[in-house]
């Protein structure tokens, strides 16, 4: 396997391509916009700089990694010579149908066929293709070069060969495969966004504060951040959307988004990408100032 497409050059799509090319894998990176393509490759360029800066690679791996890189904007284009596709576009899953119904006519019958869904059936999207047995989850986690974890999600029809071949495949990434099965929200976002969601639950509660609750689980459970700060990383939109593919999926009212939770997404305060969340970006994007909304 030399060749893979990565389709989606935002925050994940471009996170993919990064650490495959800098792998050594030649990286077709599509996108339908060209700006999402500038913009992404800008971003694998400022994040390499980042570890030229701190001596973890050369600017000869720099230069290689990026020149790994080809970008496309169209997907027949794109794909005609991968061995592996891995479709990174929008957690929407009427989307995803739509591009693996592209990839099933647009892609030789050995391509293998991965999502980096983070909720959405695999055995759903498998569906799109004639052949499903070539179609798996592989769910990178954010920021895709730094972090260890892909979670290796089987559909009901994914062969073993396929899953045998990705699972050794992320460890040649370097990264620290997990198989699970495909049931709603895996299991990364079924224990993590129930957890999110109380955390807000607890804020709309009024039984603490922001930076009272992400202190708790910070200084409590030894967590990196606090899970509303969490939630703005992740983007507030998306964990709404996995709430309620968990949500659609088990008919478990623990799993239906808080309404605070969807009041937010809806008046666009989703986090980290929009400026505010439960915290003020505005000034930095550490999360520093809580949200003027929270913090009287």
């Amino acid at each position: 396997m030399k060749n893979v497409a990565v389709i989606g050059a935002g925050t994940m799509g471009n996170g993919i391509a990064h650490t495959f090319a800098q792998s050594g894998y030649k990286v077709q990176l599509i996108d339908i916009s060209e700006d999402s393509l500038k913009k992404g490759m800008a971003t694998i360029s400022k994040n390499l700089d980042r570890m030229v800066a701190k001596e973890k690679i050369s600017e000869s791996d720099k230069n290689d990694t990026l020149n790994n890189i080809t970008t496309y904007t169209e997907i027949s284009e794109g794909v005609k010579e991968a061995s592996l596709v891995v479709e990174a576009a929008t957690e929407n899953t009427e989307l995803k149908l739509k591009i693996f119904r592209h990839l099933d006519q647009s892609t030789a019958e050995d391509t293998i066929l991965a999502t980096n869904t983070s909720s959405i059936s695999i055995t759903q999207i498998a569906a799109a293709v004639s052949n499903p047995q070539r179609v798996i989850g592989m769910h990178f986690m954010n920021p895709v070069p730094i972090m260890k974890l892909v979670e290796i999600i089987r559909g009901y029809n994914t062969s073993d060969e396929v899953t045998n071949i990705i699972m050794e495949l992320s460890k040649k990434l370097h990264k620290v495969p997990v198989e699970v099965n495909d049931y709603p929200g895996f299991v990364a976002n079924r224990i993590l966004m129930p957890m999110i969601n109380e955390a807000i639950e607890t804020l709309y509660n009024g039984v603490a504060g922001v930076y009272e609750i992400d202190t708790v689980m910070k200084l409590g459970m030894a967590h990196p951040m606090g899970p509303l700060q969490l939630a703005d990383f992740i983007g507030l939109d998306v964990c709404h959307s996995i709430l309620e593919v968990m949500y659609d999926g088990f008919k478990n009212p623990k799993y239906a988004p808080c309404p605070l939770l969807t009041n937010m997404v809806r008046a666009g305060k989703i986090g980290v990408k929009s400026g505010e969340g439960f915290y003020d970006y505005s000034e930095s994007k550490k999360a520093e100032k809580v949200s003027a909304q929270f913090s009287s």
